[in-house]
């Protein structure tokens, strides 16, 4: 099995989080030829997040996007229980965890403890402080953000966002197996919401704003931005993908760092509460089917 796998990528990676972000990262390594471990403690959720990584599997194939069979890739997936039973040899473990810092900080240190001192850890936040984060780990200097984006599969980009202790090294080798995946980096700075978020969600907001205030539909506001502005998605129907919920928690973070430029509309807490959180659920800005 590791002669099929690339120089250019970490033969193990172990992938905290079996969500939707868990499981794509987990499918785009063992794609590239890694060994992935995945650790989720709750069974029924392993079990979809390996059937999502299946079925995702399943849709490259058939697009003919796989060298090799989706069965072949999926023999590449371990699941287990618990941040400890991670390989203490893995290359490379990056968190997927919810938007929750003590949460993430947990995790890693639990990671920490249970890997090599080589191991490079990551986060996939998206906006908090990766300083923070570093600070309840023993060796920041292999710690470091990697950004993924919704579907990870299908997205050719990936935030690197470096800590004021993130080591040469450790960026120099996230850098190199983003590029084995096939994807591009963008290397930021640690600040609140690095490039993409900070963007992303500000412009987000506005266009929540825009709806609340009936400027107009939110097909029209959409269509004005992947039109005029060839954005390839319009800015509500990204907010339906990234879900309502995790945007919110993303506005509000930003908005104690940065100021009243981020406060959350009153349109998308009113959605978040109704439980209408997107895709998700099936109903956000849009309605969505299920998939």
């Amino acid at each position: 099995m590791t002669d099929t796998i690339s120089p250019a990528v970490p033969k193990l990676v172990g992938v905290i989080g079996g969500g939707r972000m868990g499981a794509g990262i987990a499918q785009v390594f063992a794609v590239a030829g890694s060994v992935v471990c995945l650790a989720e403690r709750d069974p029924a959720a392993a079990v979809a997040s390996r059937d999502r990584v299946a079925m995702g599997l399943l849709r490259a194939a058939e697009k003919g996007k796989l060298a090799e069979s989706a069965d072949a890739v999926l023999e590449r997936l371990v699941l287990v229980d618990a941040v400890s039973a991670l390989p203490a040899d893995v290359d490379l473990v990056v968190e997927a965890v919810p938007e929750d810092a003590a949460l993430k900080v947990r995790v890693l240190a639990a990671a920490e403890e249970a890997v090599a001192e080589q191991a490079v850890l990551a986060s996939n936040t998206s906006s908090l402080s990766i300083a923070g984060i570093a600070g309840g780990l023993q060796r920041p200097e292999r710690f470091l953000g990697l950004h993924f984006f919704n579907p990870v599969p299908a997205s050719s980009l990936v935030e690197v966002v470096i800590g004021p202790a993130t080591g040469d090294d450790t960026a120099g080798a996230a850098r190199s197996w983003i590029a084995g995946l096939g994807k591009t980096e963008v290397v930021v700075r640690d600040s609140p919401g690095f490039a993409t978020s900070r963007l992303g969600v500000l412009l987000g907001l506005e266009a929540i704003r825009m709806l609340e205030e009936g400027v107009a539909d939110a097909a029209s506001i959409d269509r004005a931005m992947e039109l005029g502005y060839r954005h390839p998605m319009g800015p509500l129907r990204s907010t339906d993908l990234v879900g309502l919920d995790v945007r919110l928690a993303i506005a509000e973070h930003l908005h104690r760092e940065l100021g009243e430029r981020f406060t959350p509309p009153a349109l998308l807490r009113d959605k978040v509460a109704r439980g209408e959180l997107g895709r998700k659920t099936g109903q956000g800005f849009f309605t969505w089917e299920a998939s």
